[in-house]
This record gives structure tokens, C-alpha cells and sequence, in this order.
């Protein structure tokens, strides 16, 4: 789902280039340091999750980048790590096949600035670093293992320019697969940037509810307690950036960073394949992410499969995504939701861009 995307800088706007397996570099009007012209500038941003393993690479366009190349692969990292404490043989190689297959498009499209983060699946499998220093051995990719705080941040400067702008708060969720990140924003009464006032990591997503209460199919009764024991969590935050009154009366909405949400968005569609331009930027009601939510519910395992925006290896991960969502909603009722296809490596790149211009001009 993640390939097509287009590039965004912090608080910037989409350009219009689109992946390509075969792109021709423009001519450069580089200064020469040497008598040799200076290599252009080409960013990776490689996030490493318990379900999924996605790659940007990009190339500067003024303040914003534009996409050269992206992949994705559903590696299931964290299978079963909620049980055993550790990451298994085989969710290790083939997360290394998946990484194998990266580090060559980071080669052939000449890289100059990376950065490879890891999340929740190696923050809390016991062997997780021993695994990334095997697959930095394999690969040559050396990670970050990232903090709650971290991900949040990176999360909410990827996708913040999608806030309303009438709006005067937002809470930003990112539905992992072993975690699930809250940010509430709002904007600088100085400058009218996003800043986030408060945040929090919540320890569950769609894999490890999948692996508890099993996500091929499911009752009513059996979603209905995954929403209660999720709403009960997410309430134990209390209200840490005193907001709960802007939700009441329509001054803020949801903005979802997710597979769950851009899944839901695109069912909401009828899409015959998934298409990130119809699904990035997109406005939902309540009411419409509830109906898909019943839907897929409803749906044998085949038939979720059978959605071309969701697909066998997301059928029975969607509906534990829902389930957080739903649960979401009705502690922070608002009544309506943004979704973003963006987030995570976006943020890398606003970073990495940043750093290449001061690199540049220093």
C-alpha cells in the first residue's frame, strides 16, 4: 500500500513525483569542490515495525523532497513475541530478506543521508538488538532502536499539515502492530506551527490483540470486550493535555496514521485497488468508520481477504485495528477523522532533509 507516495517536508506541501524503478537524474548545477561535481542528495528512511517493513527514498525538491523509490513488505516481525518474550527464527529471516532487498535499492539509488529506525517489536523482544546487529552483519543497515517519544514525534511531523486548519486541537493516533502511539496537538499561538502537548504509548496493536483474542473471525461478543479492555486503557490516560472539552464541542478531530485507518478509508471507497491519492487527506464521519468497522466485523476471513484494499496478509489484523479505533472514538468522541497515508518515514525525511541543508550550507 505504501508505494506511490508523494514527498511532503515539515508543514510542507506534496509534490507531484512518483515512485519510479527507472528514474533518469537531471542534470545537476552543482558548485565543484576538487574539479569534482558534488554528488547529489538522495534520503532513505527505513521503519522497522512488528508487522511491516517500509522503505522512502527521496530526493530534495526546495524545502520539501520528492519520492524516487518506496517499498513495503508485511514481514510480521513480533510474530508471537507477546507468548514467548523473543523474536522467532523465522520472523527474523524473513525480516532479513525484506531488509536484503532495501539495502540494495538504498545502494543503486546512490543514498547520501539514512536513517533505519525499529520500533516496538525489537524494543520489547530480549534478543531485538542481538537480531539487529545480525541483520546490520547481513545487510550493512544499522538501526535505531527508537523510544515511545520518538515514534510519537516522528509520527506527528509526517502527517501534521493534515490538522485542520480551523481546528484549535487534534489527537494523532498510530495504530502499530505491538503498540499503539497518542499525540495531542495544537497549534503555537506564536507562530501557528503543530506542537505536541502531550503523548502516550499504549501497550497493544493489531498483532498482539490478533495473537490474544485470535483476528480470523470474530463474534460481536468477542469484539465487544476488545473494545471495553482497549477504552479502558486508553482511559487510564485521564485528559494529560486538558483538550477533552475541545473534542465535546467540535473544536478538534482524529487524525489516523495507520494501516487500520487507510484500510477502512479505502473499503469506505469501494476502491478496486488501493490508491494512496484518494486515500491521503481524506475526511471520515464517525458514522462511516463505524459502518466499515461492522462490515469487516461481520466478514468471514475469505471475504476480508477478498477486499483489495485490505488482502490476505491484513485480514486478520484489520478488525483489531478497528476494535483500538472504536475504542479511541468513544473515549475522545469527535465526529470526524482525517486519514493519513504518512507518518513515520515522512518524519524521517523532513529530518534528513533538514540535516542535508545544513550540511550543505555549512
Amino acid at each position: 500500500m505504501d508505494e506511490g507516495k508523494r514527498g511532503r517536508g515539515a508543514g510542507g506541501k506534496a509534490s507531484s513525483g512518483r515512485p519510479s524503478g527507472s528514474e533518469k537524474p537531471k542534470k545537476q548545477n552543482s558548485r565543484r569542490r576538487g574539479g569534482n561535481r558534488r554528488k547529489p542528495v538522495r534520503l532513505a528512511a527505513l521503519d522497522l515495525g512488528t508487522n511491516n517493513c517500509r522503505l522512502l527514498i527521496a530526493a530534495p525538491r526546495g524545502r520539501d523532497f520528492r519520492i524516487i523509490d518506496a517499498f513495503s513488505r508485511i514481514v510480521r516481525l513480533g510474530e508471537g513475541v507477546t507468548q514467548s518474550g523473543v523474536l522467532s527464527e523465522k520472523a527474523m529471516e524473513r525480516t532479513i530478506a525484506a531488509l536484503a532487498v532495501c539495502a540494495e535499492k538504498i545502494q543503486r539509488r546512490g543514498v547520501t543521508h539514512m536513517r533505519c529506525i525499529a520500533t516496538q517489536a525489537c524494543r520489547g523482544a530480549r534478543n531485538g538488538p542481538e537480531f539487529l546487529e545480525r541483520a546490520a552483519e547481513k545487510t550493512g543497515l544499522a538501526f535505531d532502536i527508537i523510544t515511545t517519544e520518538e515514534e510519537a514525534r516522528l509520527a506527528v511531523a509526517g502527517c501534521a499539515e493534515l490538522l485542520d486548519e480551523e481546528a484549535e486541537a487534534g489527537l494523532v493516533f498510530d495504530i502499530g502492530g505491538g503498540s499503539t502511539e497518542l499525540s495531542w496537538v495544537r497549534r503555537n499561538e506564536q507562530g501557528g506551527r503543530i506542537e505536541i502537548a502531550a503523548w502516550t504509548s499504549l501497550p497493544f496493536g493489531v498483532v498482539s490483540i490478533a495473537e490474544k483474542w485470535g483476528g480470523r473471525e470474530m463474534t460481536a461478543e468477542t469484539y465487544a470486550a476488545i473494545v471495553a479492555e482497549a477504552r479502558a486503557e486508553i482511559a487510564r490516560m485521564g485528559d494529560p493535555a486538558g483538550m477533552k472539552a475541545f473534542f465535546g464541542d467540535g473544536r478538534a478531530h482524529l487524525l489516523g496514521t495507520s494501516g487500520t485507518v487507510t484500510s477502512i478509508a479505502g473499503v469506505h471507497l469501494e476502491l478496486p485497488r488501493y490508491r494512496r491519492d484518494k486515500v491521503d487527506g481524506l475526511w471520515l464521519t464517525i458514522d462511516d468508520a463505524r459502518a466499515v468497522t461492522e462490515k469487516l466485523r461481520a466478514m468471514t476471513f475469505a471475504e476480508r481477504a477478498g477486499e483489495p484494499c485490505i488482502g490476505e496478509e491484513r485480514a486478520d489484523l484489520v478488525v483489531s485495528g478497528c476494535a483500538i479505533l472504536e475504542a479511541l472514538q468513544a473515549e475522545w468522541p469527535a465526529s470526524r477523522v482525517r486519514v493519513a497515508d504518512r507518518g513515520l518515514r515522512e518524519g524521517i525525511l523532513a529530518d534528513l532533509a533538514r540535516q542535508a541543508r545544513k550540511s550543505r550550507n555549512g
